[in-house]
């Protein structure tokens, strides 16, 4: 196997953007093979993330679509879909094609358009992420199950309502900073914990907004890296892993096992464990789900994520900076982009370059969910040496 590194990468905002999902990805490659000394000609494939574009705009296909668009003509494209972790999949795909020789250099890119569809039609949409045979019938929506979730941890963990709240007020913080954010206002305790009630017990303010948006990576076997930067940064673990396929499957409710095992398998590959992090972007798809990933990624012992939020542990200058970017709780969460988004996020801090910077970031985990804790992927990244 031969290392990987990330050589450049490209973004757009993430918020209402008014734009199909083929013009998102075309940005979003356009500007990653533009942040490198990458010719079209050294590109060998094209790997890209989405999950409704097929529902919300009737337009499947679209990995070859991007590709003509930048001038990426002949060369093999793959579509991924997993939910919410389509792009993390699609990284983790290219990876593997670097790392065991396949291709030498890869574009990888998520990319999603939903505020244009109503609430209705992209909850339908996103419900297509659980089984529909099971939970469909039943009617639990994705609020639904982190409720559960969150009604089951507080009454086994004892945290407060405060406690959880905690985690949106210090995402919006963070995202007040990060122009790639939809929302950028600040918000209270007393703003969580009386807006509008959801899916008892979360409320409004736990729940990530619906966004427009692409990203992408350019990546290459290290050992070419600086023909195409001066600060490639490595792909030090990946790992993809599935879980069980609806709530009623899970022993433990609060504990998703397909996070635990894409995370150890990361950490292992890589040779650290979860103290040597400096820098952590996971998947706040609501304020329960931090807390669950926190704990499930081994940041924390079970039953202390929500205390470790409410006692700044993991506010940008804690002991474990969590979401410096302000999260989907603040960027938005455009499904298939989301995990290439937090991959964008991570490199910044490993650069120095972060509107919300991380002192001395030299190790970064990302870490992408997909349905009802079905699929997970986790990378960790660190700087070149």
């Amino acid at each position: 196997m031969r290392n990987v590194s990330i050589v450049g990468m490209g973004t757009t905002e993430f918020g209402v953007l008014d734009a199909g999902v083929k013009d998102l990805g075309v940005r979003a490659v356009s500007r990653a093979l533009r942040s490198c000394d990458v010719n079209r000609a050294d590109v060998d494939a094209l790997y890209l993330g989405n999950f409704v574009a097929g529902i919300l705009e009737g337009q499947e296909n679209i990995a070859p679509l991007v590709a003509d668009s930048v001038g990426l003509t002949g060369i093999p494209t793959m579509k991924t879909e997993g939910a919410c972790a389509s792009s993390g999949i699609a990284l983790r795909q290219a990876y593997q094609a670097v790392a065991t020789g396949v291709h030498d250099v890869v574009v990888v890119a998520g990319v999603e358009s939903m505020t244009n569809a109503e609430t209705t039609e992209f909850t339908r949409a996103l419900n297509s992420a659980a089984d529909t045979q099971t939970e469909g019938k039943t009617g639990l929506t994705f609020p639904g199950f982190y409720g559960l979730w969150l009604d089951r941890y507080m009454h086994e963990h004892g945290a407060t309502r405060e406690e959880v709240a905690a985690i949106p007020v210090k995402n919006r913080a963070n995202g007040a900073t990060n122009p790639r954010a939809r929302f950028r206002d600040p918000i209270a305790i007393d703003d969580v914990v009386e807006s509008r009630l959801v899916a008892d017990p979360l409320r409004l303010y736990d729940c990530c907004p619906a966004a427009d948006g692409g990203a992408a990576l350019v990546i290459t076997a290290s050992d070419r890296a600086r023909e195409f930067t001066d600060t490639p940064l490595s792909v030090l673990g990946s790992g993809h892993a599935s879980g069980r396929s609806g709530a009623y499957r899970y022993e433990d409710l609060t504990t998703l096992d397909a996070t635990v095992t894409a995370a150890n398998d990361a950490y292992a590959q890589a040779g650290i464990s979860p103290t040597d992090l400096d820098v952590v972007e996971l998947h706040d798809c609501f304020s329960a789900a931090e807390i669950g990933d926190s704990e499930d990624l081994g940041l924390f012992e079970k039953g202390e994520g929500a205390r470790a939020a409410a006692e700044g542990v993991t506010a940008v200058d804690g002991d474990v900076p969590i979401n410096p970017s302000g999260g989907l709780l603040s960027k938005g969460h455009p499904v298939g982009a989301t995990g290439i988004g937090q991959v964008y996020e991570a490199c910044l801090q490993l650069l120095g370059e972060h509107e919300n910077q991380v002192d001395g970031a030299e190790l970064a985990l990302t870490h992408n969910l997909g349905g009802s804790g079905a699929v997970c992927t986790v990378t960790v990244l660190g700087r070149d040496a």
